[in-house]
């Protein structure tokens, strides 16, 4: 009786319990292992390292960003070049100053956002995503990410263009974008996949050092109803 009653209880574990646990599993975390760990530059340059992403449709991971106070930036044009340049000069506020375009899997960036620090535009976080083909159960798609913090206006050491420079710890600003959704009841779930990135440092198109443990941040963004 009590071997029938133990074959009875693993079998329920093993062939109920168990798969019914790793549905779940897979359906918040689909995989990501064949992402590249890098952006590009237009011609090809290595950019900045992917260290975020999201999970929602598109209106919520927007919706999701303004609420928690990331503006959308500008396109990048000579004009909004030349606006960034006098601000700085100036110290004058540019909160929804351009980013750079990077490219992912061919394209440039979908979306970009970013939050001034204080009143000169040469420092703020930004972030870049791009919409993967890669979905959860729900058919949400995954939106891979690259957050950095700009710390100061130069030239472009590749191109001699205006441009931002980073600092070199992403992590930081990887673990910082996830708390301030977090922190406006943005996101149903946070979790890291370890061993994303192989190679540990490296330096973007920029000449910027960058560094990072090699995990990425994952934010599954709460459904809103009526939003696809």
């Amino acid at each position: 009786m009590v071997i029938t009653a133990l074959l009875c209880i693993y079998a329920t574990i093993a062939y109920v319990v168990m798969p019914s646990v790793w549905k779940q599993y897979v359906r918040r975390r689909p995989s990501l292992e064949n992402v590249p760990g890098i952006t590009h530059t237009k011609a090809g340059v290595p950019g900045d390292p992917l260290d975020v992403a999201l999970i929602g449709t598109e209106n919520e991971v927007k919706r999701a960003m303004l609420d928690a106070d990331w503006h959308p930036a500008n396109p990048l044009t000579l004009r909004s070049c030349l606006k960034i340049a006098v601000d700085t000069v100036f110290d004058r506020a540019y909160v929804d100053a351009p980013v750079s375009n990077l490219y992912l899997w061919g394209r440039r960036e979908d979306l970009a956002f970013e939050q001034p620090v204080g009143a000169n535009p040469r420092k703020r976080h930004h972030v870049r995503f791009w919409r993967s083909q890669i979905a959860d159960a729900d058919g949400r798609p995954v939106w891979m990410g690259s957050v950095t913090y700009d710390d100061r206006v130069g030239f472009s050491h590749a191109t001699g263009q205006v441009t931002h420079h980073i600092a070199a710890d992403v992590d930081t600003e990887r673990d910082r974008l996830m708390q301030t959704l977090q922190k406006a009841s943005q996101l149903s779930e946070v979790y890291y996949e370890d061993h994303f990135h192989e190679t540990l440092e490296g330096r973007n198109g920029g000449g910027d050092l960058w560094r990072t443990d090699g995990r990425l941040a994952v934010g599954v963004v709460a459904a809103r109803a009526g939003e696809n």
